[in-house]
């Protein structure tokens, strides 16, 4: 009779096939393994895991499952099944099982370093900030918690956020995402030229890392950098770093595309495609800025090559359709878009505009039911507005005109506004989160088929938050927020060429983009009143009129569902 193997030995065959890439193989063998040893908590925590790092989620899920109930007092099993429940997205939940063990596992440095990265994922900073604090509390060394500390420090705006970039570097001084986010908090502090020499380096040293490219580009932006020079440097990355030029390619187009220099961002596309003619990343782009720049016949040969069988290239052939006249043709391409994908605040924006283009009665059901646009005044009592100003004030005075924004002429504050600590942005967000109340309670009815109704009556979180800061002929370019559900503009100072007569200054709201020359004009021109909260659906584009003089000092925030 041939021996059966013991639990162990399956256990180690099954770990070898993992190492050897045949994920195929390791899942029957510690099946063969838990069958043998149905109580082995231990054993269904290790398969679990091998499941993870193969990419079988729920698989692991499952199996992380029956090791903490096997053994629920095992504060490593319930860690372990919290980092597979956040890769999941089921963050909430992984926070939920971490504080059943709170008191088991208080001790343990692992346990507050991974409850605090699934707090920064659920976007709460401040409870993040606690549980690094209490990791580092216990071992003042943890490299993970020493990075994890530095970022929210330079999310939240903490003066110290470079220091704890510098401390994190002497445990681990060669993580290069701790040399850029260094870089980012010193230009956050001031010390611009520093960030500059960091960003550069550290995109000397790695030219195949795009993000490195992308940093070094918007600093040399910020420090005025010319728009055909401050991304010059992709090229000689792409010529040392050949493997990886895929993906230089992509982020170089892109940073072009972001200062509206589409004419040099669909060149490199061009030559991407060159190189690159099988990718479908490539020649999606390439597609995508032949169309916007007018190189109508590339554009549409490059589209028939690629079909039209996935979400991203049914939205690029659908803008392309409009842009040569077949509005009905791009309704057809977004209504599939949209089966597969009923969230998309981008194809919802593209079939109002096709929807106004054919007269389909359904834009009025998406975007002319009364109390859809809001003006809503903040309350007086509940938001120091002198206070919030002069915080705003000084952060445009050390911040620059973004790359990939709407911003034209003007300003934007990094990162999340309202996650910083200034007591007076915290209470102007709790008087937003008020008027935001208010607006939802005048919405029409819930309806499931409606892309902001559907979400009336569920929780809404700000998703996105920050502040822009006009200068005399600044504007906003017409664009949409694709991340939320919900746009807004909150006046907190108007230069006085803003009126009623000329109209200067003014939110223009449900306009269409010009480069795809429908000759759609704006549905409804907001007047701008300071201390007042413009509220629309984010699959609405709109963009701003120019005024002549002063400042525009604005607020702005996507919400979305929780």
């Amino acid at each position: 009779m041939s021996r059966v193997a013991s639990p162990a030995l399956l256990r180690e065959q099954a770990l070898a096939a993992e190492k050897r890439g045949d994920g195929a193989g390791a899942a029957p063998l510690f099946d063969q393994a838990m069958a043998a040893a149905p109580g082995d908590a231990a054993l269904a925590n290790s398969a679990a895991g091998s499941a993870l790092r193969l990419g079988q989620t729920a698989r692991a899920l499952a199996l992380y499952e029956r090791a903490t109930k096997l053994n629920p007092r095992s504060a490593e099993f319930v860690i372990n099944h919290a980092i597979a429940l956040g890769e999941a997205g089921e963050v909430s939940t992984a926070l939920d099982r971490l504080a059943k063990v709170q008191t088991l596992a208080a001790r343990e440095v692992r346990y507050w370093s991974v409850r605090a990265g699934l707090e920064r994922q659920a976007a709460d900073l401040d409870a993040a900030a606690h549980s690094y604090d209490r990791a580092l509390a216990l071992s003042p060394q943890h490299g993970l918690s020493l990075h994890g500390r530095a970022r929210i420090a330079l999310e939240r705006g903490e003066d110290d956020a470079p220091g704890r970039y510098e401390q994190a570097l002497g445990v681990d001084s060669g993580n290069p995402e701790l040399w850029l986010g260094r870089a980012m908090a010193l230009d956050a502090g001031g010390a611009a030229a520093d960030a500059r020499a960091i960003a550069q380096q550290v995109a000397d040293a790695l030219p195949g890392w795009p993000e490195a490219q992308k940093l070094r580009a918007q600093l040399a932006y910020a420090a005025g950098a010319s728009e055909t020079e401050f991304a010059a440097h992709y090229a000689v990355a792409i010529a040392k770093a050949p493997t990886q030029a895929a993906d230089l390619y992509l982020s170089w187009s892109e940073a072009l595309a972001g200062v509206a220099r589409h004419d040099l961002a669909a060149q490199v596309a061009i030559r991407a495609a060159q190189a690159h003619p099988n990718d479908p990343r490539i020649l999606l782009l390439a597609a995508a800025t032949a169309s916007r720049v007018g190189d109508c016949d590339r554009a549409s040969g490059l589209i028939a090559r690629l079909g039209e069988d996935t979400p991203a290239a049914r939205l690029v052939a659908a803008r392309h359709r409009l842009r040569l006249g077949e509005p009905d043709r791009a309704e057809a391409l977004l209504g599939r878009h949209l089966q597969d994908q009923p969230e998309s605040i981008e194809g919802w924006a593209l079939r109002s505009l096709a929807w106004r283009k054919v007269g389909d009665e359904r834009e009025a059901w998406l975007h002319g039911q009364p109390g859809l646009i809001d003006r809503v005044p903040l309350e007086e009592e509940a938001a120091d507005f002198a206070g919030a100003v002069a915080v705003l004030d000084r952060l445009h005075d050390a911040s620059a005109q973004p790359i990939g924004q709407s911003v034209r002429g003007g300003t934007q504050t990094r990162g999340a506004l309202f996650a910083r600590l200034e007591p007076e942005l915290r209470q102007l967000q709790r008087a937003i989160q008020a008027a935001l109340e208010r607006h939802r309670a005048q919405l029409p009815p819930a309806d499931e088929h409606h892309p902001l109704l559907r979400h009336r009556d569920a929780p809404w979180r700000i998703a996105g938050s920050w502040s822009v800061r006009l200068a005399a002929n600044g504007q906003h370019e017409v664009h949409i927020h694709p991340q939320g559900m919900l746009s807004s503009a909150l006046y907190m100072r108007l230069p006085e060429t803003i009126d009623a007569v000329n109209k200067d200054g003014w939110l223009e709201i449900g306009g269409a983009p010009p480069d795809l020359g429908l000759d759609l004009a704006p549905t409804t021109l907001f007047e701008p009143r300071e201390g007042t909260l413009a509220l629309f659906p984010s699959t609405l584009y709109h963009g701003t009129r120019p005024f002549t003089g002063g400042h525009r000092l604005t607020v702005a925030f996507d919400a979305a569902p929780a």
